[in-house]
């Protein structure tokens, strides 16, 4: 297990061993003040712990002591190309500054933000991606490698370490699984700095998710990363649930039930796909860690399953539920759902 150093985003720390937090990003346009905050509240009820808002110009400044009347979970800033929004930002409240150090200006400009957010006490995070990287390093390298990004990250981190300053997050994303896989590797030996995990432009839900899984999965299982922001095309409150999922099949997130059910086959008497989906959703925010079983049949119920803690398994229009192998009794399809949210009560 890597232990990175370990820094403070308002309450919630990063790094050094404490828990990986999940992130997700605003995806309201940031002229919708309203619209901004509302979803703020909403990723927070889905159990984000940090947010990060776009910030492009002067006018979405507004957006960060809105939020932070709204939602108590920590506001990283995100900023391109102009400076003087990162200074802004820290002056309205943000809780972090994300910056690429490479695009905002020559070192004067860094060294105004440095300040600013040292006076703030307020960490910088270093965001490199592929699509961002120095024309110089795309030469040396022969494009966006590893090495690459590598570089770019820790060069960027030199330049705030020149003004003194520490409290550094670095993400390196690479829409490409297997660059960003060896990216954070090399990252993670050459820095102590906690590390953001993600692959950005992962795409739609579909792939999105499978992309996010093996990259930002593949890392943690090896004690590498502090803090994840699974990138889908898709409604944010879906990154932070695919965040928690991450986390909780590798044993790393919060207590919650381990559902395991089977993939359905020709002996499947019940609708086991959407009774699966709904017995998934009633699960959610639930904190038991406890296994669930949700089976299709006989072989596969309390034979299979009986390790579960509790479990339901399908029959001929009708369902059995049982505790740790043994069966409790039979119950109506339309009733197993039911029946085993009632069951749980007694765990």
């Amino acid at each position: 297990m890597r232990k990175s150093k370990q820094i403070i985003v308002r309450n919630v720390p990063i790094g050094g061993g404490t828990p990986v937090t999940v992130q997700s990003m605003l995806n309201i346009p940031s002229t919708d003040l309203a619209g901004s905050v509302q979803q703020a509240v909403q990723l927070e009820k889905a159990g984000c712990q940090i947010i990060r808002a776009a910030i492009p110009n002067t006018d979405a400044v507004a957006l960060i002591p809105a939020i932070r009347s709204a939602a108590s979970i920590p506001l990283v800033a995100d900023i391109h190309f102009d400076y003087r929004l990162a200074m802004a930002a820290a002056d309205a409240g943000a809780d972090a500054i994300r910056i690429n150090p490479g695009n905002i200006g020559g070192e004067e400009r860094v060294q105004a933000v440095v300040k600013k957010c040292t006076e703030k006490h307020i960490p910088i995070r270093i965001g490199v991606n592929s699509g961002s990287l120095e024309k110089s390093l795309l030469q040396k390298y022969n494009g966006p490698t590893p090495e690459a990004l590598v570089e770019s990250a820790l060069r960027h981190a030199a330049l705030l370490e020149k003004f003194h300053f520490t409290d550094i997050v670095i993400s390196i994303k690479s829409s490409d699984v297997n660059t960003m896989i060896r990216a954070y590797e090399l990252c993670a030996q050459r820095c102590p700095y906690p590390l953001h995990l993600g692959v950005t432009e992962a795409g739609t839900e579909r792939m999105g998710l499978i992309k996010s899984a093996i990259g930002i999965g593949s890392l943690l299982q090896r004690g590498i990363g502090d803090t994840i922001r699974v990138s889908l095309t898709a409604d944010p409150i879906k990154e932070v649930y695919a965040g928690q999922d991450i986390l909780h099949a590798l044993g790393m997130g919060q207590p919650g039930p381990q559902i395991v059910s089977c993939p359905t086959c020709g002996r499947t008497r019940i609708d086991l796909i959407g009774i699966a989906h709904e017995v998934e959703q009633q699960l959610r925010g639930c904190h038991k860690p406890i296994t669930v079983a949700v089976m299709g049949c006989a072989v596969n119920g309390p034979g299979e399953a009986k390790e579960a803690d509790i479990g339901i398994a399908g029959g001929e229009k009708v369902g059995l539920l049982f505790k740790k192998g043994k069966i409790i009794r039979r119950v109506p399809e339309n009733q197993l759902v039911s029946a085993l949210m009632e069951e749980m009560n007694h765990l």
